[in-house]
């Protein structure tokens, strides 16, 4: 099916020059002179692909561009005009635009302009069916990853999940790991039967053991009915012990021991359980030190290590941000009941260049709180904390470097550097890390005098 392509503007020869070339492509075109035509258009029929004069009468381009994202939010907007600057660019994706030709061009440059555009949405696309076909797989909170690491990460989990062995998660808080175990019990035979979390860190030393084991009527104070544990609950299917370098040594040693016979002794009875439990740890600790330091057991840490994961942080996987930017914005405008359905480019790339010390978990609360303070239809810098919004240098050498300004431009130049490496200086393909237009990101390597 051909794509349908709005051309607006008030030259005649230009909308018939472009109507000829991009006819002769198989788009399927419709013209307009000013921004009424254009509505009136688009209440016509559907448009995929807009391009969109600055100057027309009745009104400007840039205020007729969020009425067109309104109307028609999945089409893709380029903006075309004689005034053409960098400022201007800018504004044109703040309000919804994809991309901006500056007049005169030839019509081959719209031309590559829109097929561009049309790979951009046709990823996106993939990406979307891609994110469902995982939804599916992993349960409500899917997995969305593009970068090399990450990706890594998800093939390692889906071959490890056929098998029962221990699978230890190790990585920082709110990397996800909770979420990487769902994942492995989805993805394993087990994927029917229970799976069990317990934050070992959470619960009291005094009550973890009757926790994880369970306990006899009268076991102990209080303990006035029996209790079944959590490995018990866990039969025949898996338990996840989250933090598990929390755990006292004393404990240490009776978990070694039911991963060892598989069966578990209730406190208070005589006799011991039988149980069939896939156990998959994760820790924020380094254990290895912590073995090292004698806090934790070495037998137990090898009990735990047959397939070990390290998960890594978020500010080393930033490609991944935008794809995670743009999955909680889906879900909180679904569960929040507001329109926002984009970010503007500079939002984006300062989400891109923060470092997210929480992690996965910080970013889906700054989402959160944007989304909720947003009054438009798009995120913008006014939405973000101030810390991610405006970071400070990270160690200014001279007071003149506290400049704001500096340190937005310190941000851009090492969040562009990340991208050309991630993509071996593939400028069209960092583009797309970065969230921007193959133009936008030529006018940064040249302002800021970037080399590939």
């Amino acid at each position: 099916m051909s794509q349908r392509v709005l051309i607006v503007d008030d030259d005649e020869s230009l909308r018939d020059s472009l109507a000829l070339v991009l006819g002769a492509e198989g788009f399927e075109i419709a013209t307009a002179a000013d921004g009424a035509q254009a509505l009136a258009r688009l209440d016509e029929g559907t448009a995929d692909i807009v391009l969109c004069d600055l100057r027309m009468p009745g009104g400007s381009g840039l205020e007729l561009l969020p009425e067109l994202a309104r109307r028609r939010p999945e089409a893709t907007l380029i903006l075309m005009s004689a005034y053409g600057t960098e400022e201007l660019a800018l504004e044109a994706m703040r309000r919804g635009a994809y991309d901006y030709l500056a007049k005169p061009f030839q019509p081959a440059e719209a031309l590559l302009a829109i097929r561009k555009a049309t790979e951009r949405e046709r990823l996106r696309r993939a990406n979307q069916l891609l994110q469902r076909e995982v939804q599916r797989a992993v349960g409500e909170r899917p997995i969305v990853a593009a970068s090399a690491p990450m990706i890594a990460v998800l093939e390692l989990i889906e071959r490890a999940a056929e098998y029962k062995a221990t699978v230890l998660l190790q990585g920082e808080s709110g990397t996800g790991k909770e979420v990487l175990a769902r994942a492995i019990h989805l993805q394993s035979p087990r994927r029917s039967e229970a799976f069990v979390a317990v934050n070992c860190g959470a619960i009291p030393e005094a009550l973890l053991e009757s926790e994880l084991f369970g306990h006899a009527k009268g076991a102990f104070t209080g303990a006035d009915r029996a209790r079944r544990g959590l490995f018990v609950e866990a039969d025949a299917g898996t338990l996840f012990l989250d933090e598990v370098g929390e755990l006292p040594l004393p404990l240490q040693v009776k978990l070694l021991r039911v991963l060892q016979e598989e069966e578990v002794r209730p406190l208070g009875e005589s006799k011991s359980r039988s149980i069939d439990v896939r156990v998959i740890a994760a820790t924020a600790r380094d254990l290895e030190a912590e073995v090292a330091a004698g806090r934790f057991r070495e037998d137990l840490f090898y009990r735990l290590n047959v397939l070990r994961v390290a998960v890594p942080p978020l500010r080393e996987r930033s490609q991944d941000v935008p794809l995670l930017v743009d999955h909680f914005l889906a879900q909180f405008r679904s569960a929040l009941g507001k329109p926002v359905r984009g970010i503007a480019e500079d939002a984006m790339q300062r989400l891109v260049a923060y470092r997210w010390p929480g992690n996965v978990r910080e970013l889906e609360n700054v989402i959160e709180r944007a989304a909720i303070l947003a009054s438009g239809d798009q995120l913008t810098l006014r939405e973000l904390p101030s810390n991610v919004a405006h970071p400070e240098p990270a160690a200014p050498a001279e007071a003149g470097e506290l400049s704001l300004r500096q340190a937005r431009r310190a941000a851009e130049v090492e969040v562009i550097r990340r991208a050309l490496r991630a993509t071996r200086g593939n400028r069209t393909h960092a583009a797309r890390l970065l969230g921007v237009s193959h133009r936008a990101l030529l006018y940064k390597l040249k302002e800021y005098a970037i080399r590939d």
